[in-house]
Order: structure tokens, then C-alpha cells, then sequence
């Protein structure tokens, strides 16, 4: 049973939301941020970033104590406003390819995610979960939805289609050429139907956002010992269905062959791969446990062998299986979140960003994946087990201070 309630978001009015909405803080630039934050007044950068008009950057408490106050001054000046009863909220992207996804922004449980209702596949650092706990518990808001899946239902969809007949009460597009649209379902009796839609679900899955949801579980069991509101037992959550979600590779790449040369590096793959040089040529995998390689100017296939043992889903995933059979055993690589000899590269810039980095001379080798299927994540995390890290890059990702969940 998966419980998820409508809430009263605070949100930009319908003229500022194109400027106040913002990618996540890590994806910009410098110079991109200190564009916006000069000459772009109302955007959400402003609340987050708030030392920047002190000229001081201001960490810890501080911080997060000025982004209280930059995000209460947004309110005393209108630039947000709060809808008087609870809703739920539908919202859909149509991206510059022209793929949709549609789905409902909804407040859900962090109960169900110490029972094991909503599903992980990644493990999560303490430390960033702490960080990101107390910046909740003094900011009082969150402002960027985890990302959940769940299977597709009949009557949700529906429902979501009934919603988009009407004006979009947000309808605006990004730099990045995606368009986004928001709807506000306040209607009661759609809201029923689609609270008990939702709990006719055994399970969904975090496709996106472990840290933050992770963060909201930790605030909601420190307030609970302060018999806190009932809001810090919910965490704003955007549920898209599963045939929506869109999955892509992080494919790999290595500073150096662990003091191999290239023939002895080549002869320790053979051994569990089969190996055909491809020449210059981009080239790559099609399917599952077919991976390629960059190596000194040349494309390779490797298919793994058919005598390799795979006993488990997370023994299947290919980015487990080059972990468990190149990167940690041939080149040495046994923390892939603090290796400095390691990087990714997101699918979605494909490998001709692995050739260039490979040939800058950064890097020694890089490794060609295919995407991991919604089958795949959900078998893993079913079995209670996480996948190595940057093994998904899934969209879609939606823009901060469009919805914001107050505690």
C-alpha cells in the first residue's frame, strides 16, 4: 500500500515562474550562475545561494539560516504564493526530443520508506544525508521533488489526461528547449480516486533523489522525538509511470592501465571477454553484457563469456560485472566514488565525449555501456541489494521553486 496525500504548495505566480525555476545548483557554471544571479532578480538561485549578495560565501548554519530568510522575503513579496486547500499537482515535460512524461507531485510517506515500500537502488553517503537533514529542519521547505515510479495504473492515467484538457496554470520553456506544463488538481473527488489508486500499489521506486529522500526519513524521526507536525512524516515527491521513465548510460573512463601495457592489459580482458578490434570507428554495445572499449586510438568490442556466473540481479548488471571483472581485479580500482582514477560520462553525451577525453590524453581507457532497464533496477532493489555508483542517469529532471513543500 503506498500513501501519498495532496499538500498546499507554495509556488511562483503564473507571470514569474519562467524566472524563478532553476536547474539543480551543481549543473550550472560559475559564470552561469553569477548571469543569473545579476541580472535575474526573481530567480530561485537568489534563495539558495544567498551569500552572493554579500559578496562572502557563507557556509553551515549561517547558510541555511539565509535561506530562510531569502525564501520568507520571495513570500512577503509575492513572487510565491500558497493554494488554500491541499492539492495535487500534474505536471508534464516535453523535452526537445519530443518525449513526454506526465506524472503527479504529491507529498509521500518516509514511513513507507523504512518499510521497504518505496524501493531504493542506491546506496546513500552519511554524511550528505546529515548536511541535507539540517538544512531541511532550519530552512522549513523543500524544493525539489524526489523522482518516484511506479507500475503503470489505468485510473491514475486517466486521470492525469482529464487534467490536461484544460489551461495549464504554468506553461513554460527552458534555455535547454524543454517545455514544462502544470496543472492543479484540487478537485475532491479526483483527489480520492487517485489517493486509493495509489494505495492499491504494493511498491514504487526511487528512480531519483536518494539523498534527499534519505535526508527526509532522518528529519522525520528527529522530529518525531519532538512530537513535531505531521508534515515532517512527508517529503514532496514527483510519480511518473514506469513507462515513461527514461534510463541512460554512465559509461566509464580510466587515467591508466594500472602500470600494464596495452598487450598485457589486453591479454588479462581475455580471459573473460571475447575481443575484436574494431579500428577507428565508433562502435557501440547493442545489447546486454556487450560492452566497448577506447583504447590508444582503436574501438574494441569485449563480450563477456558465457562461462562467467551470474547468480544474482546485481551479479547481471553490466556495471557490475566491469567492476567485479576489469576495474577492480586488472585495474585496481576499489572505491568508484572516491577513485580519483576514475570518471563518467552521462550516456546522453554518447562516446564520442569518452574517444575525445581518451585521446586529450586524460584518461588511458573508457568503457562503453548499455542503459539499465526499469526491470533491472527494480529487481535489484526488490532484493534489498544497490547498484555500484553512476550505474543510471534518469530523466526526467524537473526545475527547482516551481512547487515548494513547506514543513
Amino acid at each position: 500500500m503506498t500513501r501519498i496525500k495532496p499538500f498546499r504548495a507554495v509556488r511562483p505566480t503564473r507571470d514569474k515562474v519562467s524566472l524563478v525555476a532553476s536547474r539543480s545548483y551543481q549543473t550550472y557554471t560559475k559564470k552561469e550562475i553569477e548571469g543569473r544571479l545579476d541580472y535575474n532578480p526573481f530567480s530561485f538561485l537568489h534563495i539558495i545561494n544567498p551569500g552572493y549578495k554579500y559578496e562572502h560565501k557563507i557556509t553551515g548554519k549561517e547558510r541555511y539560516e539565509l535561506v530562510r530568510n531569502r525564501y520568507l522575503e520571495f513570500k512577503e513579496n509575492q513572487v510565491f504564493v500558497q493554494d488554500e486547500s491541499p492539492c495535487f499537482y500534474v505536471y508534464k515535460i516535453v523535452n526537445r526530443e519530443g518525449h513526454e512524461f506526465s506524472g503527479i507531485i504529491a507529498a509521500a510517506s518516509t514511513a513507507d520508506y523504512e518499510a521497504g515500500i518505496i524501493k531504493r537502488h542506491e546506496d546513500t553517503i552519511a554524511y550528505r544525508e546529515h548536511i541535507f537533514k539540517e538544512y531541511l529542519k532550519i530552512t522549513q521547505f523543500n524544493a525539489e521533488p524526489v523522482l518516484l515510479t511506479y507500475p503503470d495504473n489505468r485510473v491514475i492515467s486517466e486521470i492525469i489526461q482529464e487534467t490536461q484538457k484544460v489551461r495549464a496554470e504554468f506553461e513554460f520553456t527552458t534555455t535547454y528547449r524543454d517545455t514544462h506544463y502544470l496543472w492543479i488538481l484540487s478537485d475532491v473527488k479526483r483527489i480520492d480516486r487517485i489517493e486509493k489508486a495509489f494505495a492499491s500499489i504494493p511498491a514504487v521506486y526511487v528512480a531519483d533523489g536518494h539523498h534527499r529522500l534519505a535526508s527526509s526519513h532522518l528529519l522525520a524521526k528527529e522530529m518525531a522525538l519532538e512530537d513535531a507536525k505531521d508534515a515532517y512524516n512527508y517529503f514532496m515527491s514527483y510519480l511518473i509511470p514506469e513507462s515513461e521513465l527514461r534510463i541512460f548510460e554512465f559509461n566509464r573512463l580510466v587515467t591508466d592501465l594500472n602500470g600494464l601495457s596495452k598487450e598485457a592489459f589486453l591479454m588479462q580482458l581475455d580471459a573473460n571477454f571475447r575481443i575484436e578490434n574494431r579500428g577507428k570507428n565508433l562502435y557501440r554495445p547493442s545489447k546486454k553484457h556487450h560492452f566497448s572499449m577506447y583504447l590508444d586510438g582503436c574501438f574494441y568490442s569485449l563480450y563477456l563469456r558465457s562461462s562467467y556466473a551470474m547468480k544474482t540481479a546485481l551479479d547481471a548488471l553490466d556495471t557490475q560485472i566491469l567492476y567485479t571483472t576489469v576495474l577492480k581485479p586488472i585495474l585496481g580500482i576499489t572505491d568508484l566514488r572516491n577513485d580519483t582514477r576514475i570518471a563518467y560520462s552521462q550516456g546522453k553525451n554518447n562516446l564520442v565525449t569518452v574517444k575525445a577525453k581518451v585521446d586529450s590524453g586524460a584518461f588511458a581507457v573508457g568503457f562503453g555501456l548499455v542503459p539499465v532497464s526499469i526491470n533491472e533496477l527494480k529487481a535489484i532493489a526488490d532484493a534489498g541489494e544497490t547498484m555500484p555508483p553512476k550505474s543510471t542517469c534518469i530523466t526526467p529532471k524537473l526545475r527547482s521553486g516551481v512547487t515548494i513543500y513547506e514543513f
